[in-house]
């Protein structure tokens, strides 16, 4: 390539973040942008993780690092097949690397999950954490809640319900989500699941977390603290499997304290049915398991019914298709090699690259991130002779086809006048922050 390379990355989480990165320290020349649907950068960090979490929020200063590079540009609330289609990139990129995640909910297919009073973690997750694009009100009716999931979202979930609203309110939830926490009526939460504990998917930081409140109260059931050679094993080799099974094992002996609001956690319960009346869910019917062994399980025959009146189900994200994009069904994924988007021959598509969780599916922590947009990015650098050039290459260009369409887009700079607002807000009531949540409201801020 005779000139410096133009590369866009569709999303502005922390994969698509990383892979800028990466590019600009590879290549001296290189510039980009990334362009995300919403206003704001920072995606799942901002509207995925719990509010209450404010260490692993902390990874914003090292991806604000990154943005603030004047060799990246950010580009929010452009949606990518919406406002910028796949040719009108290439008419400005050389080449782009799709980077947009995984926010829907997987689907849990067992009789009754469509009732009323059943609800999927992530649409929950985006509530509570003020993503602009859900409802702004949240039924919280339920006096007893079952959590279905073993790993960090379904703690999450589990410990947001059963805090209170005044525990939360030192931390960056929307008003809407204050008040409507407030009038929960909840005093137990059920938190099940399907194999064993040394099978989980917490880690210890995230387990000890549900334990810090003063209002709740952590109850482990001992009749699923079961343990096989596969069980032993995995904590002979992995040491956070040792720390989270000695913490459950601890919590399950201790003395019982008098608070509030309690939080169960069953091991070796799998998920049937939910119940149903009315059209309404008024129960969660499990199936005892068993270990085979090797750590993984079977069911028993035995059933319980849980008199609950909502369900969550935490068991995993899934990634949304893309237009004129291909798209694996099946495990949720943009079909690649090595960050390659692949044809339905098999055949690399030019230019046209993938990094994160639409890349290998939604698993690791946000540190596995990192390998994954490097390997993407060592991929397109090694095919930059042979990329076709993009025909309009100044990057004042991409701007003018925003405006002259309309578009009201959001900039690093508005970003930054929205944070400060946003942080404003909250020091006017004694906290870090309160979001904006209207997306309207928050271009409007953005763009002075």
């Amino acid at each position: 390539m005779d000139r410096p390379l133009r590369v866009a990355v569709i999303g502005a989480g922390p994969a698509g973040i990383y892979a800028a990165d990466h590019l600009i320290k590879a290549n001296p020349d290189v510039t980009v942008d990334i362009l995300d649907k919403l206003p704001t950068p920072y995606g799942l960090i901002r509207y995925g993780v719990a509010p209450d979490h404010p260490r692993i929020k902390e990874i914003i200063t090292a991806l604000f690092r990154v943005l603030d590079n004047p060799r990246i540009r950010f580009i929010g609330n452009v949606a990518y097949g919406v406002d910028v289609k796949p040719e009108e990139l290439s008419r400005f990129y050389d080449a782009t690397i799709i980077a947009t995640g995984a926010e829907k909910d997987r689907a849990l297919d067992i009789p009754g999950i469509e009732l009323q009073g059943s609800f999927g973690a992530a649409d929950f997750a985006s509530w509570y954490n003020g993503h602009p694009d859900v409802p702004r009100d949240w039924p919280l009716e339920a006096k007893e809640v079952a959590v279905i999931g073993a790993g960090n979202v379904a703690i999450d979930v589990a410990r947001i319900l059963a805090k209170t609203a005044d525990e939360l309110l030192v931390t960056e939830i929307p008003d809407n989500v204050y008040q409507a926490l407030k009038q929960s009526p909840v005093t137990d939460v059920h938190l099940f699941s399907r194999r064993g504990p040394a099978q989980v998917k917490f880690t210890p930081q995230e387990l000890r977390e549900l334990d810090h409140s003063p209002n709740v109260e952590v109850i482990i059931h001992p009749e699923g603290i079961e343990f096989d050679e596969g069980s032993l094993e995995a904590m002979r080799q992995t040491r956070h499997v040792k720390m989270c099974v000695d913490i459950l094992q601890n919590w399950a002996v201790r003395d019982p304290r008098d608070r509030p609001r309690r939080l169960h956690l069953y091991f070796l319960q799998a998920p049937v049915e939910v119940l149903g009346e009315d059209g309404k869910v008024v129960g969660l019917r499990t199936e005892t398991q068993e270990l085979t062994g090797d750590g993984w399980v079977r069911g028993t025959g035995e059933f319980t019914d849980w008199p609950v009146q909502a369900v969550y189900r935490a068991v995993g994200y899934l990634s949304s298709a893309l237009p004129d994009l291909p798209f694996d069904t099946k495990t949720g994924t943009i079909p690649h090699a090595a960050g390659r988007v692949l044809d339905l021959d098999g055949e690399h598509i030019p230019g046209m690259y993938v990094a994160g969780w639409i890349k290998r599916g939604p698993v690791g922590l946000i540190g596995h991130t990192k390998g994954c947009s490097g390997e993407t990015v060592a991929s397109l650098l090694e095919d930059m002779d042979r990329l076709d050039q993009a025909p309009q290459h100044d990057p004042a260009e991409v701007i003018t086809y925003l405006e002259q369409r309309g578009l009201p887009y959001t900039t690093w700079t508005g970003w930054q006048k929205l944070d400060a607002h946003e942080i404003a807000l909250g020091e006017q009531q004694g906290r870090k922050r309160v979001k904006v949540v209207p997306r309207d409201e928050m271009t409007e801020i953005a763009n002075g």
